[in-house]
């Protein structure tokens, strides 16, 4: 008895299925892709666990930006030092701006610097993220390379004030016995300029244009912040609603009332601006971290 195989190549023979490999999408989908949970005591743990990668990131940059330089570090002065003398020039020529008695460089030095520090935190913070080879390098939360930018601001505007000493010697006066009350308008600029640097750090990695937009706003908010004048500029039934748009107005306003004329902030102001600077970080935060999952793949 005799039995026949089957041929394997006749055509009734069942094949087996091919298992084609699906294809690796190139981004994350977009219904997943901000779709994260937001715990605020983890990320907020999360974050001063990273501080020391904070601190090196800003003796790297700080390094980068000043070594190599014939003036290094008094870079930092020229910036606020050169808009105080065309404000002081523009002053002269339009017309004087009242100062209260104060010598108008100091006055507007004063305006200066907090402006200085907002404006250059927003500027380098703000666009940390696109570009930066070590975002898929480093594993930290990755609002550490906004702050980092921020605290080196820090630094900037602290070699700045040795200018405002020299100002203050130059006139023959002395800051008032008031200044103390600078430290919790400090507070609440670096609140309020941490809440937007976050911000636009985290748009701009989405939306490419604010790269171009930034320095533009930055220039409208120069003058429309009250540093070329006084608040007083402002009509009194206006101010309340101006300094909770801007609160960099009352923080500079503070600043010339406590430094300069010998008085304390006024307190509406100051409560207004602190409330809404710290809506500007909770916000800000929340928003940033919501947008988090999606910057290594994006930027």
């Amino acid at each position: 008895m005799t039995t026949t195989l089957p041929d394997p190549l006749e055509d009734d023979q069942p094949e087996e299925a091919v298992s084609v490999p699906a294809p690796v999408p190139l981004a994350p989908p977009p219904e997943y892709r901000y779709r994260r949970a937001f715990r605020f005591r983890s990320s907020l743990s999360a974050l001063w666990r990273s501080r020391g990668i904070i601190w090196s990131l800003t003796l790297r940059d700080l390094r980068a930006s000043y070594s190599q330089e014939v003036l290094g570090i008094a870079w930092a002065l020229l910036a606020p030092l050169t808009l105080m003398v065309v404000f002081t020039f523009i002053s002269n020529k339009v017309g004087k701006i009242p100062t209260g008695g104060v010598w108008y460089p100091i006055f507007a030095y004063v305006g200066l610097l907090p402006w200085t520090f907002f404006s250059s935190s927003v500027s380098s913070g703000g666009t940390s993220l696109v570009g930066n080879a070590l975002l898929n390098k480093v594993y930290a939360p990755r609002e550490v390379f906004p702050i980092s930018d921020i605290i080196g601001s820090i630094v900037n505007v602290m070699c700045a004030t040795i200018a405002l000493g020299v100002l203050f010697l130059i006139d023959g006066s002395w800051p008032s016995l008031t200044s103390y009350w600078a430290i919790p308008l400090i507070v609440i600029l670096l609140v309020f300029t941490t809440g937007v640097t976050l911000l636009v750090a985290g748009l701009t990695v989405y939306l490419r244009d604010m790269r171009h937009a930034l320095p533009l706003m930055l220039q409208l908010g120069l003058f429309l912040s009250p540093i070329i004048y006084g608040l007083d500029k402002i009509p009194q039934q206006y101010r309340n609603l101006y300094v909770g748009i801007n609160p960099l107005g009352a923080v500079i306003d503070g600043m010339r009332r406590c430094i300069l004329y010998d008085s304390a902030p006024k307190a509406s102001y100051t409560i207004i601006a602190a409330v809404v600077s710290c809506i500007w970080l909770a916000g800000s935060f929340m928003v940033f971290k919501r947008l988090e999952t999606g910057f290594a793949d994006v930027s």
